[in-house]
């Protein structure tokens, strides 16, 4: 576990650069062979792009820095549970491990609300790893909406 909490530290960095850029807080890393190979974080606001999630962004850099579409021997941390739009992008670039923090109520799709990743019926799922600094992922996006609503106020 301490493995997955120091990745996950790193996945936390970039979350805190989507808060400094006013974008959701959540942020990912993808790590292979004890090194990170993509990281990203959300920046749907300033690309106006609303696939531009946190997940979307370091896959597609780990695609990059590898030089595959398939990840089989990486492990995605994220500070948040992937919606439908990342699981499903999970899923195709076959990542052999999912590691998140909190869940999301209104949107996950690894285990609140779907399944996606671990669903039998696709060509691909993989292990499943929730909880990990769920507290702080919790804490650092409730005070971002608190500071979003304040200053609409």
């Amino acid at each position: 576990m301490d493995t997955h909490r120091r990745w996950m530290q790193q996945a936390f960095r970039e979350a805190e650069r989507a808060y400094e850029a006013d974008e959701v807080p959540v942020g990912a890393v993808v790590v292979r062979g004890g090194r990170v190979v993509g990281r990203g974080h959300n920046r749907v606001e300033r690309l106006q792009d609303p696939t531009a999630h946190a997940e979307v962004i370091a896959i597609t850099a780990a695609c990059d820095t590898l030089g595959t579409k398939f990840l089989t021997d990486c492990t995605l941390y994220v500070t948040l549970e992937p919606c439908p739009m990342c699981a499903g992008a999970l899923v195709n670039a076959r990542l052999q491990r999912l590691v998140f923090g909190a869940r999301d109520a209104k949107a996950g799709a690894a285990s609140t609300l779907y399944s996606i990743v671990s669903d039998d019926r696709l060509n691909h799922s993989m292990e499943v790893i929730e909880g990990v600094l769920s507290d702080r992922a919790a804490d650092l996006l409730r005070a971002f909406f608190r500071h979003r609503r304040s200053a609409t106020e």
